[in-house]
């Protein structure tokens, strides 16, 4: 993986695409999105495996964020998956608003505001 920096935003090269990312590591674009990108990046943050739990959540949010144009708010994000928020917290090394918002490949919440 290559990696180029332009001022805060990050080019960088994940399995001979580029893609841009903000200074915080989120998706510029989540067209950009690929389950290929989100194992390299939670290999990155930790997570060796990615299990069916994994790609569930991260695949609810992305459904989530297309039909809504926003991420889904934790009572949402509960009763979608059918887990309890703790359960999604603890998949992810970074939790849910740095580890699996990042890794299904949604724009920073900075931005959302």
């Amino acid at each position: 993986m290559t990696e180029y920096r332009i001022g805060g935003p990050t080019v960088r090269e994940i399995n001979g695409r580029r893609i841009l990312f903000d200074a915080e590591g989120f998706f510029e674009d989540p067209d950009d999105w690929s389950e290929s990108a989100a194992r390299e990046l939670a290999r990155e943050a930790g997570l060796a495996r990615m299990t069916e739990d994994h790609w569930h959540v991260l695949h609810f949010l992305r459904d989530y964020y297309y039909q809504n144009g926003r991420a889904p708010l934790n009572k949402q994000l509960k009763t979608g998956l059918g887990m309890r928020i703790r359960q999604v917290e603890n998949l992810f090394p970074e939790g849910i608003k740095y580890g699996a918002r990042r890794l299904a490949g949604l724009p920073n919440p900075k931005s959302c505001m």
